[in-house]
């Protein structure tokens, strides 16, 4: 399959998924976004559901299981889940032995990607769900075969998601799971219990809600913007003896950072343990 004469460079490579659940799918977005070709795009994705939502959203028909059309592919995401990435890789290394490969699936290695597929140019990602909507965090770790070139790639592909960075070792990537992977999850652990807290002193669930999602945005917005770290801009709305005060003394009474750094500390541990678990 070669590109018709008046594609544009975007539309020149043949970007394949493995998977197409809904990080595969924001990627998708991103690129159509971009201006690449639908027919550019292969997926290959076994669920019937996960099928249809993507020819309801991006109008791409994916295939039920990997074939031939692969070994066309540049560039090869691997969007699946840590525990099903062996068989996957199985089914359609033996198809993109030629490709970039690019995976998204938490915890699995890339010495278990690269010996699974007999392939070392392999970057890893670590993303985060609001790369749903445009503002994700990612970091992206490449093994030494990968060009520069091909990192400019891989670079092209994550953009319209958000923000990204490079590690230059691989094992902080657990560390970046357990801040920015899930990271998403303790912000709405917290709203959760700012708007129960709030309707418990009797806002209604509607106002609570409202006031701490946009208390959120505003903050993380402020401390985006600005030069100073997060204890300055914290100290600036604590007054001694004020209400700020009061709440924050409590947090510290509670010795709720030292738990939430524990807690931080299981993910990265989790992070490993998949690792070991699915990557062998």
């Amino acid at each position: 399959m070669h590109p018709d004469t008046h594609d544009t460079p975007h539309d020149a490579a043949l970007i394949a998924f493995i998977g197409g659940g809904n990080m595969a799918s924001a990627l998708i977005g991103g690129l159509l976004r971009q201006g690449h070709a639908r027919e550019r795009i292969l997926v290959v994705e076994p669920w019937a559901e996960a099928r249809a939502a993507l020819l309801r959203v991006h109008g791409i028909a994916a295939m039920a299981e990997a074939g031939p059309a692969l070994a066309q592919a540049d560039t090869v995401v691997w969007a699946v889940k840590p525990q099903t990435f062996r068989d996957a890789a199985a089914q359609a290394g033996p198809h993109t032995a030629q490709a970039l490969h690019l995976s998204v699936a938490a915890g699995i290695r890339s010495d278990s990607i690269a010996r699974w597929l007999g392939n070392e140019r392999i970057v890893r990602c670590m993303p985060n769900t609001p790369a749903l909507i445009g503002l994700g965090m990612s970091a992206l770790y490449a093994r030494p075969a990968v060009s520069a070139a091909e990192r400019t790639r891989v670079q092209a592909i994550m953009a319209p998601t958000g923000e990204f960075l490079w590690v230059e070792d691989e094992a902080q990537l657990d560390a970046v799971t357990a801040l920015s992977g899930s990271g998403p999850a303790y912000v709405f652990y917290f709203l959760e219990a700012m708007v129960r807290a709030g309707t418990a002193m009797g806002l209604s669930a509607a106002q609570a809600h409202q006031l701490a999602v946009g208390t959120f945005a505003g903050a993380a917005q402020l401390a985006q913007r600005s030069d100073e770290p997060p204890a300055v801009l914290r100290e600036r709305v604590t007054s001694k003896g004020g209400t700020t005060y009061a709440a924050l003394q409590c947090l510290e009474q509670n010795h709720v950072a030292e738990h939430f750094m524990r807690a931080m500390e299981a993910a990265r541990e989790r992070a490993r343990e998949l690792g070991d678990e699915f990557g062998a």
